[in-house]
């Protein structure tokens, strides 16, 4: 994917469809906003499942892009100072930026088992620290 088109991805949807006119045709479409029911959901997780969570992460090879991006095995990417994901809803819209990436949309439940498994593994949201 063109440079320009990911880092307009980062910077809102909105923007990255007006680009999509500017590039080659090969590019993906923008992954969609997630709508307020999904972010809503997020704030537990509870309709993921962390093992399957795990197993997406895997099937879409999520740690080579933040190798490329980190370094090392890619996990830093979640614990690093001043990381952008700091609650479950934006962990949300941080997993529909990375999906449209690689020209994937989650479903809304495999948005809950990745979101299961990374609060899990690293995040801890709704824990006490």
């Amino acid at each position: 994917m063109n440079k320009f088109i990911a880092t307009l991805l980062l910077l809102g949807g909105s923007a990255c469809a007006q680009a999509s006119i500017f590039v080659d045709s090969d590019v993906q479409s923008c992954p969609p906003v997630p709508s307020s029911s999904s972010i809503a959901q997020a704030t537990s997780f509870s309709d993921g499942d962390a093992q399957a969570g795990e197993k997406l992460f895997d099937q879409y090879k999520c740690s080579s892009c933040h190798i490329d991006k980190v370094g090392g095995d890619g996990s830093a990417i979640f614990t690093r100072p001043g990381r952008t994901v700091t609650g479950p809803g934006e962990l949300i819209k941080q997993m529909t930026l990375c999906s449209g990436i690689i020209g994937k949309t989650l479903t809304v439940q495999e948005q809950q088992h990745l979101g299961a498994y990374l609060n899990q593994r690293y995040y801890k949201f709704g824990e006490s620290k």
